[in-house]
């Protein structure tokens, strides 16, 4: 390996205290989803080979999500269309995982997304998408434990 970066990529994590089936429909089922994230909606379960629909009031217009995976409880695998990416087809990948913790009663989420080149451009969508990601398990997080959309009025 010649030490020199191709590709930029990150992940982020968090624990949701809930079992995993919740924490997982709380992500696939457009419904909750809308409530926490999406919050200008989400349109279509996240089932392998669909395209869905996601937006944001905060960050308008709806953009398609194309999901290449999703294995109940455990796996889901998005990808959408992006400035920037090393992909050829110009899209990123994100990677959601659910791992029970403590005998089932809390829930390890992890998202990881890649393809992003590592330009000033690329960075800045890394980095953007790395803090929505991150503010996104916050989000999910206080709705499955809480019932509160942490969104509202955050961003606007």
């Amino acid at each position: 390996m010649n030490g020199s970066l191709t590709e930029l990529s990150f992940t982020v994590s968090g624990h949701i205290s809930r079992p995993i089936g919740e924490v997982y429909e709380a992500v696939a089922d457009p419904e909750q989803l809308s409530k926490y994230f999406t919050t200008g909606g989400a349109r279509g379960r996240l089932e392998p080979g669909t395209e869905v629909t996601w937006d944001f009031h905060d960050f308008p217009g709806a953009f398609p999500v194309r999901v290449v995976a999703a294995d109940p409880p455990t796996r889901i695998v998005i990808s959408w269309d992006g400035d920037g990416t090393t992909s050829e087809d110009g899209t990123t990948t994100t990677t959601f995982e659910f791992e029970p913790v403590d005998d089932g009663a809390r829930t390890l989420v992890t998202i990881r997304e890649s393809s992003w080149k590592p330009t000033s451009t690329g960075a800045k969508n890394a980095f953007g998408n790395c803090q929505g990601w991150t503010g996104m398990l916050a989000a999910l997080k206080v709705w499955v434990e809480h019932g509160i959309n942490l969104r509202e009025g955050f961003y606007k």
